[in-house]
């Protein structure tokens, strides 16, 4: 699946979870699941905590979060070189 059509999974609402992206159908944060994912959790690990969900959900939220590394800069601050 290409980013473009993974993100059709992704939903944008304002009178759905505050308007914060959403997997398609379901009131579970992208940043939620990024969150899990950064913190080491493996994609076997979400699909079973949230067995509503998909492989290819899980996907999209991966590629929301690069579109939007895209357009927005997270300061991160350098490492000194001893």
């Amino acid at each position: 699946m290409k980013n473009k059509s993974l993100l059709t999974r992704i939903s944008i609402d304002p009178n759905i979870c505050f308007g914060k992206p959403c997997i398609k159908g379901h009131r579970i944060w992208v940043s939620l699941i990024l969150d899990m994912l950064a913190n080491g959790m493996t994609i076997k690990e979400l699909l079973k905590e949230y067995p509503q969900l998909i492989e290819e959900d899980i996907y999209a939220c991966i590629a929301y979060g690069a579109e939007m590394s895209r357009e927005r800069y997270v300061e991160i601050p350098l490492k000194e070189v001893a």
